[in-house]
């Protein structure tokens, strides 16, 4: 049998673009986009304000689109953004930075409107709640008496600091998590770049716990239960955000990194423990950051 090649039809070509100049490379093209830019000739209807409206539309909607995609992915599918993501999926979803940052400002969003803040604690609560309380005020008499000012001007300036702080750099959470999973794989040799989305998937998750999580609780302090600055309330949802944390990550860790049994559940209860210890960590870092710097 012979092995002939059929000519192409010649209705299946494309149609050819009529010539048009340029206005980027000073060039005349006879094809639909620039090869050298890719710009495309401007329309009558791209200049008018139902044109106009039609392509912000649509760029809106296609992004709205992949970003309801992924966090629906993320919520439901537990690890299967971190696999799609290292094969090479990435045009269907939103890239794991991306969704992280969108986490993040829902989260801090969240906190603004409740007032409730989570990552960022102030002055008061480094002071006499954490447990670094008796270095937190040695560290602070060092630094009044270093600046020459008062407990009582450097609060409100301390606190306001502590914020965007907590806001700019929780990414300081992220990466030690990623180093946590490198080791725990280490034998694998998978790149950092696996952990490190791995670990943006997971803390975009745990952003929107912890938005329910502070949501729930001004609803009951709104109904006159007690809130966070209650020592119940904060423990019992402490407790719930671990145990949540802990199913997720064990879920999530099956098609992450392809494990099973008792490595997985083994793995997933070290990461699980890991998610306050660095909670803590970035809490007493961000003390540190600002009062170095405000």
């Amino acid at each position: 049998m012979s092995h002939a090649t059929a000519e192409p039809d010649a209705q299946a070509q494309p149609p050819a673009a009529a010539p048009w100049f340029c206005p980027n490379c000073r060039l005349e093209v006879a094809t639909p986009f620039c090869p050298r830019c890719g710009e495309r000739p401007i329309k009558t209807e791209d200049l008018t304000f139902g044109g106009a409206l039609a392509r912000i539309l649509h760029a809106a909607t296609s992004i709205d689109g992949r970003v309801l995609r992924t966090f629906r992915r993320l919520l439901r599918h537990p690890g299967t953004l971190t696999k799609a993501y290292v094969e090479g999926q990435r045009k269907p979803y939103a890239t794991p930075f991306a969704i992280f940052l969108l986490a993040n400002v829902l989260f801090f969003t969240v906190q603004s409107l409740t007032h409730i803040s989570v990552l960022g604690s102030n002055l008061a609560s480094h002071l006499h709640l954490q447990d670094w309380k008796e270095l937190a005020q040695v560290l602070l008499d060092r630094h009044l008496q270093a600046n020459h000012t008062t407990l009582a001007a450097y609060t409100p300036v301390f606190d306001r600091a502590v914020v965007v702080n907590a806001k700019s750099l929780v990414i300081l959470m992220v990466l030690p998590f990623a180093g946590l999973l490198a080791l725990l794989f280490l034998g694998r040799r998978q790149r950092f770049m696996a952990h490190l989305a791995f670990s943006l998937h997971l803390y975009a998750f745990l952003m929107l716990l912890f938005s329910l999580a502070v949501l729930f609780a001004k609803v009951v302090a709104a109904f006159g239960g007690p809130g966070l600055e209650s020592a119940l309330m904060d423990d019992s949802l402490s407790l719930l955000n671990l145990i949540v944390s802990g199913i997720y990550i064990h879920a999530a860790l099956g098609p992450a990194y392809e494990i099973a049994g008792v490595q997985r559940l083994v793995k997933a209860l070290v990461l699980t423990f890991a998610v306050p210890a660095l909670v803590l960590g970035y809490r007493f870092a961000i003390f540190l950051i600002t009062l170095h710097t405000a």
